[in-house]
């Protein structure tokens, strides 16, 4: 898929509107997508969900925290389509050269 998110605002309690550089939008509810534990366990406070924030080199969406989740499983859980491992190994593959790209200089 590699689209990326240009839009995230906390809607109530534990849901995020997102919407995609290709138009893409909608509500995602996180009880349905993540355990809250480790990294996740703040988002268990509504408040903290509210911090929710675009990150722009990565496209997805973030917390003060650090955590963050797939771009391609929110699509996916928007649109219903399954995600494309594939399209998953790309943006790694993206994400490490460019991070190499960025440490040379």
């Amino acid at each position: 898929m590699l689209k990326d998110i240009v839009e995230a605002r906390a809607v109530k309690d534990h849901r995020v509107y997102i919407r995609f550089e290709d138009g893409v939008e909608g509500e995602i509810d996180l009880r349905k997508l993540i355990t809250f534990e480790g990294v996740f366990q703040p988002l268990q406070n509504p408040a903290e969900v509210a911090k929710v924030r675009v990150e722009p080199d990565s496209g997805t969406v973030c917390w003060p925290n650090g955590a963050d989740l797939d771009p391609d499983v929110l699509y996916a859980e928007l649109t219903g389509k399954p995600v494309d491992l594939s399209d998953a190994v790309s943006r790694l593959t993206l994400q490490a050269h460019a991070g190499a790209l960025s440490t040379k200089g």
